[in-house]
């Protein structure tokens, strides 16, 4: 603690002249024990500090990287107070450029001044802060204690710029739709309900902006993209948070075969920019994210589990009984379509490495996709499956006011037999799809799985800056 320390007056502003990275980019050449006749002003955490008798070495941190700092008694003004500077200390130091003779170069320190106080500890000088839960608890804490941990959360926030550069040069535009809700929709999800009170109503934490972005669609915005939070309330895992990022996209006048290659062209074009090249090693295994991607519908995988021909006309009582032979549980309410993609979501899917298409899926689960062209109870929807998780979900779009309601109502009997995760009636996306959606394909990508992926990240807490997490007890 630093409470006996006479730091003087705290600064509203502190006159830095260079980076860590800049001194160290502009500076690199001179020699050990040699000086650069350059003064500069630096500015940071001090995160290690060794006091050597009358002289003593800082690690100072910056956003770009760190330099040594090197204080002297007899020429660093305030030496004795520099040496009792505590671990995350905020300070600005001027001073001339040199190199130690032992070779690290450094800001030889005339004078410094201090810019703010860590009065809570920042864990053990050497090691950092291990404890996973302290860690995502106080991540300000982490991200300095844990190098690893900066450079995933900038490698993530980098992919969302990339990704917001590379839509905007083929043209889509960037929007926004509400988070407040009167109708929860747009994906097969639980929602949060709150409560507005100036309109007296419940309101939902959108689960997905699909149906706002097909409106405008159909307002004329034919490439239109958003990146924002989305809410559902599921349970906790190292693959789901609650609230979390998607990438949400419609082009009009395209199909899902459209958008299976945006989809690869996207994540193979992030991974060489963020990963040097399409072809990574993702938790020990390689995963080549090169295009084009397989392509391999849904019953052709769940066909090949069962060992048996499986279809959407089959008795239902069979499709019980293998799905029962497969130790798979289901509803007696559940169709031929829900059954299959049990099937599927419970013994293939962890089991693909991919990067795969999964094409093709009964219209009894896709409420928002229009009907496959050539393949009867069928849509043309498709998801992206890489290292065993769902990456990305897509489908030509349904434009049919009259289909759509008859899904709806579909969904409404679902939710009535016990399915919490069915969709309401949305009677106001269904007056826009009266004034007609051309042609038209969408795309959602789950940004964080997307950033687990790209930093060899197991845990979605990694790359989430503040993650869901139980009230602590303390």
């Amino acid at each position: 603690m630093v409470d006996a320390l006479d730091t003087g007056s705290i600064p509203y502003r502190y006159e830095r002249t260079h980076t860590a990275l800049e001194v160290s980019q502009l500076f690199g050449m001179v020699q050990a024990g040699e000086s650069s006749g350059h003064v500069v002003s630096v500015a940071g955490r001090v995160m290690l500090l060794r006091v050597q008798g009358k002289v003593a070495f800082a690690k100072l941190v910056d956003s770009s990287g760190s330099i040594q700092l090197f204080a002297q008694h007899g020429t660093t003004v305030g030496f004795e107070r520099f040496c009792k500077l505590s671990l995350g200390d905020w300070i600005g130091a001027r001073g001339e450029v040199m190199r130690t003779r032992r070779g690290e170069l450094s800001v030889r320190v005339t004078d410094f001044m201090i810019l703010a106080r860590a009065e809570a500890s920042f864990g053990d000088k050497w090691k950092g802060i291990s404890d996973p839960d302290i860690r995502w608890r106080q991540r300000e804490v982490d991200l300095w204690s844990n190098e690893t941990s900066r450079k995933t959360l900038f490698k993530r926030f980098e992919m969302e710029r990339l990704t917001r550069q590379w839509l905007g040069d083929r043209g889509f535009i960037e929007v926004e739709t509400p988070i407040l809700h009167q109708v929860a929709g747009g994906a097969l999800a639980k929602p949060f309900v709150t409560h507005h009170n100036a309109l007296g109503e419940d309101l939902y934490l959108r689960i997905a902006p699909e149906l706002y972005l097909k409106r405008l669609v159909v307002g004329g915005f034919e490439k239109v993209f958003e990146i924002g939070r989305v809410f559902r309330n599921e349970g906790l895992s190292p693959r789901h948070n609650p609230e979390f990022t998607m990438l949400e996209l419609y082009e009009a006048y395209a199909d899902y075969t459209d958008m299976m290659v945006l989809t690869e062209e996207l994540v193979a074009y992030l991974a060489t920019r963020l990963s040097d090249g399409p072809t990574l090693c993702y938790q020990g295994r390689s995963l080549d994210l090169t295009p084009p991607w397989r392509r391999v519908t849904l019953l052709e995988l769940v066909e090949e589990r069962v060992g048996s021909p499986v279809d959407l006309s089959m008795p239902l009582e069979k499709l019980r009984s293998l799905a029962r032979e497969a130790e798979v549980r289901v509803e007696e309410w559940w169709g031929p379509g829900k059954i299959i993609l049990e099937i599927y979501e419970q013994l293939v899917e962890s089991e693909l490495w991919g990067p795969v298409f999964v094409c093709d899926y009964p219209e009894e689960v896709s409420p928002l996709a229009r009907t496959h062209r050539a393949k009867s109870g069928f849509t043309e929807r498709f998801e992206a499956i890489v290292a065993g998780r769902e990456l990305a979900n897509a489908f030509s779009e349904l434009g049919d006011p009259f289909e759509q309601r008859k899904r709806f109502e579909l969904q409404l009997s679902m939710r009535v037999r016990g399915d919490e995760e069915a969709m309401d009636m949305d009677e106001g996306y269904i007056h826009a799809l009266e004034h007609g959606l051309p042609p038209t394909a969408g795309l959602g990508i789950g940004m964080d799985r997307l950033a687990m992926l790209l930093t060899d990240t197991a845990n979605i807490r990694e790359v989430i800056a503040f993650p869901t997490l139980r009230r602590s007890s303390g």
